[in-house]
């Protein structure tokens, strides 16, 4: 009987979820009911699936609104019509037109006038598929009306939006973040009814008993609607069935390829290579999953013949015909990686390829995917209200001046010391919390499919300009639509950029192939670098925890770095097993001592230490006798998306049976379980992992052979997991000289000359974009400037732009003090003027008398500082008090054990807390010589010190070695004063020296 009802997904205005909309309706005893969010289709699969729960019978519709006011309601009578709703409702939302006031004609679905549209529009002519909603309230009004005469076109329309008062008070808070006013000034038409709620059916029926025809005429209505998708474990995959049209031509295909890829991959043969072939295409054809493979293998290659590199990684890199696709570079039979987390009989879920694009390519690439296939869209997510924004939203609602927001949002504030305004705040914040906010696009996931994407739900078009659905990832899995992901990465644009800088800049360079990684893993010079965590720059193992962890474990070989680009994930660290696995691999003897025989023999190679996504399927299956697919379910469960879910419950309930059938003590299983539980979701696959370290011997070959080009093309494409100083740092220390920006040798991004490196124009924060452009494209055009007046005569620029330029040098080769510069400047150009025109002739210059006029280099240091955000000398000259000590990381190994007074120039801070919830942090700092070396404050000396942004720090503290790797624990630490600024401090009274010294940073 309930034709109109609403979730949350009603963004910003319904206050419930879908699940909770079921409990309501079996709770009201109310056996049908009909979805209609209002334009959107979020909540509609998981509602068709879980309805069978709550002995609902599920019916989809769409609620069809400008802002509030409501046009129609289209209900589906089959899977048809909710196609038919979803392509015209998807049509308005690209476009973002406005709804009609009038239905088109569907053939499949039943459309829904409320009443007072219809008296409004005076409508009296209705489609035989057409209907007129009468609620409760519309019944005082019905007896008085025209519309009481078309009997056969009444129905109910109770609309359901709320459940009590508290969802009533939750709606007009959205209502008011969606409109951005104030609660008090919301308007009463921006709200629905306060009686929008569902009743027990017997109320519904006694309420309409005067008309009897209407409840007749709704139920009639319901009875002729259904809507199906199969979510049973056994659905079939709804992605786009075959590549070539058959299944035999994919076949025949993907075996072609197969044996194509074999000299290539293999080109001396290998033991074992065809058999494990054989046995995986054998799997990939039973299991339905050819067609999965060549699309991918159709999207690599289309990326190879543009140029463009790739990284293909996720679960699929485990498999050979992966590697024989060239779709991964990671070779299966080198690594022995395990084929049954990749795929098993008992999997319904096609493997994972991740393919990582540059992010300069991922746009083609994406592109080129929904012009090459038919029914193509992004996967959705939903972007809920977390705690702080809805602090910030509700704070405006009510009115809050922003400091009193900023407190409350951050946590700052003593509960006893809030007034009833603030109270609200909080107290109704956790009405809306975790309550979707808006739709946005999952981060790589593509849906290719055999049916229109309409099938499943409408799209919208974000940004990006490429049809969207609704739903997320998860209930994709569930109703048999499986992603494609496609990623953007920077570290494959460093490593191209990189290539075209050595292209040009050290054109007689032997060449070589990057993609030979089998010579770069056995490149004594390589792994060195790894072993010594010389890595700055080169993707995933730059990171202080990284650093730290290579140091550690003695990498010095790929399979190393495999091991450690897993281990460093979030679990393994808090499960005490990265510890663990670092005392396995440097006791001798402790591996045999503390490891489970059965734990050892699954993972002989990680000393019985669960350290990839596929030792969960490993122990799992030999460990609890699980079989391959509730493995698998234990593997996705540990993922945090499906923890809650019903299957992943069951299966471990019985982990834990098989486990004491077995006669093992509860205290190894739950030992085994809570590592499991601890690292499975944030553990890498095997094969994952070594794409990454492949990805990662091709930067560290870059960095080792190439290392000024490659720290140019770092810097290029934003930097890595430090600040952009610190690889201009790190250049400098590689040998590179460091320029300021420069109109005659800079180009927006950093460019190299030999050993010199001119930072770009596009670093200096007050330039405007457009006079970059312009500068560059006059330089092209008609060569360099000469002089500051032939810059001013060629360039459309403003006084305050070209003082930007001045201050920074990016006229120093005219030889001319920067102040002198600036009074020209002012003489040439009137403050604020702008050229409308470039000049038809040559201006006549005068030769002004200009006072001669000095730059300390103190000066250009703080310059550099405001327009750049650091400087180009060593920070420690910039010191008020000169450090006391040379001390720095070279001397730390003769202080072990003992105290060091050191000075170090902060580069980051890992803020963290221990169990207790206690503060403590983790900071990397550089040294007088420009050597990082790291320090630790534990809870107590954090509570008394705290980092206070970049600067140089003084510390005092012990020398500690763990594994080999040296740190401080802190006792005590001081921010070092920088001298007041020269240019507007009185420079006699500062008895500063300036050096000029190149040296650190």
């Amino acid at each position: 009987m309930y034709l109109n009802c609403h979730t949350y997904y009603s963004l910003r205005f319904g206050t419930f979820s879908e699940k909770e909309l079921l409990s309501l309706a079996q709770e009201n005893k109310v056996s049908r009911l009909v979805l209609t969010d209002i334009n959107n289709t979020s909540a509609a699969l998981n509602f068709v699936r879980k309805a069978p729960e709550f002995n609902v019978t599920p019916i989809l519709g769409v609620d069809f609104r400008n802002g509030v006011d409501q046009c129609f309601i289209g209900i589906a009578k089959n899977n048809e019509g909710y196609l038919e709703l979803n392509d015209f409702l998807s049509e308005y939302l690209h476009e973002e037109k406005k709804l009609p006031s009038n239905a088109p004609e569907f053939q499949n679905a039943y459309v829904v006038y409320p009443f007072e549209k219809v008296l409004l529009n005076e409508m009296l002519h209705f489609k035989e598929n057409e209907f007129i909603g009468i609620s409760i309230a519309d019944l005082r009004k019905l007896p008085f009306s025209r519309i009481k005469g078309l009997k056969n076109k009444l129905v109910v329309q109770q609309p359901v939006t709320f459940r009590h008062k508290n969802d009533f008070n939750a709606h007009r808070l959205l209502r008011a973040i969606d409109k951005n006013v104030l609660l008090s000034k919301l308007d009463k038409t921006e709200e629905g009814n306060e009686d929008e709620k569902m009743y027990p059916i017997q109320n519904l029926a006694a309420a309409f008993s005067e008309y009897p025809f209407i409840l007749e005429n709704t139920e009639r209505l319901l009875n002729t609607c259904s809507i199906y998708f199969d979510f049973s474990e056994k659905k079939e995959s709804q992605n786009l069935r075959t590549y070539t049209g058959t299944k035999e031509e994919d076949n025949l295909m993907i075996e072609r390829l197969c044996q194509e890829g074999l000299p290539y991959r293999y080109p001396d043969g290998g033991e074992g290579v065809l058999e494990r072939l054989d046995k995986e295409l054998g799997l990939i054809k039973k299991k339905g999953f050819v067609s999965y493979f060549l699309i991918n293998c159709d999207i690599v290659s289309y990326a190879r013949k543009q140029g463009f590199f790739y990284v293909g990684r996720g679960s699929g890199a485990n498999s050979i015909v992966a590697y024989l696709l060239r779709i991964t570079d990671v070779d299966p039979m080198e690594l022995d990686l395990y084929f049954e987390r990749f795929i098993n009989l008992y999997r319904t879920n096609p493997p994972d390829f991740d393919i990582d694009f540059s992010h300069w390519d991922r746009p083609a690439m994406t592109q080129y995917i929904f012009k090459r296939f038919k029914n193509v869209a992004l996967l959705g997510t939903y972007v809920t209200f977390k705690e702080r924004g809805v602090v910030r939203e509700l704070g405006k609602v009510f009115g809050l001046p922003k400091n009193e927001i900023d407190l409350l949002s951050e946590g700052k504030y003593d509960p006893s010391n809030l007034d009833e305004v603030t109270r609200l705040v909080l107290k109704y914040g956790r009405l809306i919390m975790g309550m979707p906010n808006y739709l946005s696009i999952h981060a790589g996931g593509i849906l290719i499919t055999e049916k229109p994407l309409h099938w499943f739900s409408a799209t919208h078009l974000p940004p990006k300009g490429f049809p969207t659905t609704h739903f997320d990832m998860v209930i994709a899995e569930d109703v048999g639509l499986y992603k494609f992901d496609i990623l953007g990465q920077r570290g494959l644009a460093k490593i191209k950029e990189s290539l075209e800088i050595i292209g040009y800049n050290r054109p007689d360079s032997s060449s070589f192939d990057i993609h030979d990684v089998k010579k770069f893993k056995k490149d004594p010079r390589i792994n060195n670098l790894i072993k010594t965590a010389q890595c700055m720059g080169c993707f995933y193992v730059e990171s202080p925890a990284m650093r730290m962890l290579l140091k550690k474990l003695e990498v010095d070989n790929y399979l190393g770095l495999v091991a450690a680009s897993s281990i460093i994930r979030p679990g393994v660290a808090k499960s005490g097993m990265m510890r663990e696995y670092i005392l396995r691999h440097r006791e001798k003897g402790r591996t045999e001592k503390k490891a489970h025989p059965v734990m050892l023999n699954i993972m002989p190679d990680t000393y019985g230490v669960m350290v990839y996504q596929e030792d969960v399927i490993k122990v799992a299956h030999y460990f609890a006798d699980l079989d391959l697919g509730e493995a698998d379910v234990l593997r996705r469960g540990m993922s945090g998306k499906f923890r809650s879910r019903e299957e992943f419950e069951k299966v471990r309930l019985k982990f834990i049976e098989n486990c004491r059938k077995k006669g093992e003590p509860d205290s190894i299983i739950f030992e085994v379980w809570e590592q499991i539980a601890s690292f499975a979701g944030y553990a890498f696959a095997k094969g994952h992992s070594a794409s990454y370290a492949v990805e990662s011997y091709q930067t560290l070959f870059l960095r080792a052979y190439y290392p000024l080009e490659y720290m140019v093309a770092v810097l290029n494409n934003g930097g890595g997991f430090y600040r952009t100083e610190f690889y201009v740092h790190e250049a400098r220390m590689l040998g590179a000289t460091i320029h300021p920006p420069c109109v005659n040798k800079s180009n927006n991004n950093n460019a190299i000359y030999g050993k010199s490196i001119y930072l770009g124009l596009g670093y200096l924060r007050e330039l405007e974009s457009r006079v970059a452009e312009r500068i560059l494209k006059e330089r092209m055009k008609a060569g360099k400037f000469v002089s500051l007046e032939d810059f001013l005569d060629r360039v459309l620029i403003s006084i305050e732009q070209v003082g930007i330029l001045i201050r920074i040098d990016a006229f120093r080769f005219t030889g001319v003090n920067k102040h002198q510069l600036l009074w020209k400047a002012h003489l040439f150009l009137n403050k604020g003027t702008k050229f409308e025109h470039p000049k038809l002739f040559p201006a006549v210059h005068q030769n002004f008398k200009i006072p001669q006029l000095h730059t300390s280099e103190l000066e250009n240091a703080f310059t550099q500082l405001e327009l750049l955000g650091f400087c180009l000398c060593s920070p420690f000259e910039l010191l008020e008090e000169a450090p006391k000590n040379k001390n720095g990381s070279k001397d730390l190994k003769q202080y072990i054990n003992g105290y060091i007074d050191i000075y170090g120039y902060l580069v980051t801070v890992k803020n963290t807390s221990t169990y207790t919830g206690k503060r403590m942090h983790f900071a990397t700092l550089v040294d007088q010589q420009g050597t990082v070396f790291d320090t630790v404050l534990f809870p107590p000396v954090a509570a008394k010190y705290s980092f206070r942004g970049r600067g140089v720090y003084r510390f005092y503290g012990k020398v500690v070695s763990e594994f080999d790797f040296l740190s401080i624990e802190v006792v005590k630490m001081k921010k070092e004063d920088y001298i007041p600024d020269p240019r507007y401090a009185d420079m006699r009274t500062s008895k500063k020296v300036f050096s000029g010294s190149k040296s650190p940073l």
